[in-house]
């Protein structure tokens, strides 16, 4: 639901740091419909993938290409001429790369610190490196369940026994990969911490199992620390994962009072470091992530609300641009 253009607001030029966009859902991928949105409000948008990116004698440049969209399916994008770009040329840059959150991820956001006194990053960079999905909650502790963070088995194995059925995560996926729920008398445990440790030196996240997934993970967007919009994710029979890539289905639902006095506990620190676009997961009465690199959900809220979240989102950015 594309927006008039608005008025009164100088065309800015926005590029698009994302995963190739031939490919997108566009009935689904947030990055296309906030590009798309841009479209309508008169902005000029560019897109370059993470591996165009580059430092190089003191400038940040990418390999950017000038796109135009439309919602027609197998043919939603048309492509401008590809150019060497210094980012400063740039108004706004949208940091849309999908995790994982490697070290091709944290470099990019390290290129791209260098232009934020130049250009508006969203999200901000520094703090996007800072806030790691699953660490960030750690800020709120008392709106979590109980958390462990660890790459020692025995502690893994103790967390458990003082909360009986646990979820067992890599601290950086993404999506729903590699999330298992472990049963308090489930013997996989051990073999589990040695697949993680054979292929990642990572620790280990462990979470309560929380048995209010069973009815939704609620994904709440917040622009500019303030909540939009909420979508339920129901898991698929016999699985315990709520994600939307493994079959998660959508609902409409709206927004609880807990829901409310989560969002005004985080929203006020999430606007402060720049965050202008963030999606929260909450179960039951629980946040269980903040996630603030490329947060999914918008166009599902949109069609069950009516609402247009990424007129919000570009309304939140232009008043910091004008």
């Amino acid at each position: 639901m594309p927006a008039e253009k608005a008025l009164n607001i100088e065309p800015l030029k926005v590029a698009m740091q994302m995963d190739p966009i031939d490919h997108v859902d566009i009935d689904a991928d947030s990055s296309f419909r906030i590009a798309e949105e841009a479209q309508a409000h008169g902005h000029e948008i560019y897109y370059y993938a993470p591996d165009d990116l580059r430092f190089d004698s003191g400038v940040v440049s990418a390999e950017l290409t000038p796109i135009t969209l439309r919602r027609e399916k197998g043919n939603h994008v048309t492509k401008g001429a590809t150019k060497l770009t210094d980012l400063r040329e740039m108004d706004v840059i949208w940091l849309r790369q999908d995790p994982p959150f490697d070290m091709h991820y944290i470099t990019n956001t390290h290129m791209l610190e260098r232009l934020r006194d130049d250009v508006l990053v969203v999200n901000d960079p520094f703090w996007v490196r800072n806030f790691p999905e699953k660490l960030l909650v750690l800020n709120f502790q008392d709106l979590t369940p109980p958390t462990m963070i660890a790459r020692n088995l025995d502690a893994i194995k103790d967390f458990r026994k003082r909360y009986g059925d646990i979820i067992v995560k890599p601290l950086y996926g993404n999506g729903g990969a590699g999330v298992f729920k472990i049963k308090k008398d489930d013997s996989n445990l051990n073999s589990l911490f040695e697949l993680f440790t054979a292929t990642s030196r990572e620790p280990l996240i462990a979470q309560q199992f929380l048995p209010d997934v069973s009815a939704g993970d609620k994904r709440i967007i917040l622009v500019d620390g303030e909540p939009v919009g909420a979508i339920n994710r129901v898991p698929a029979k016999g699985e315990t994962r709520s994600n939307m890539h493994v079959g998660g289905r959508p609902e409409k639902i709206g927004l609880t009072k807990r829901d409310l006095e989560i969002c005004t506990r985080i929203g006020p620190f999430l606007k402060e470091h720049g965050q202008i676009f963030v999606g929260i997961d909450v179960i039951g009465d629980y946040l269980t992530e903040i996630n603030v690199t490329s947060p999914t959900g918008i166009q599902e809220m949109e069609r069950f609300d009516g609402v247009n979240i990424a007129e919000k989102i570009w309304q939140a950015i232009e008043s910091k641009s004008s």
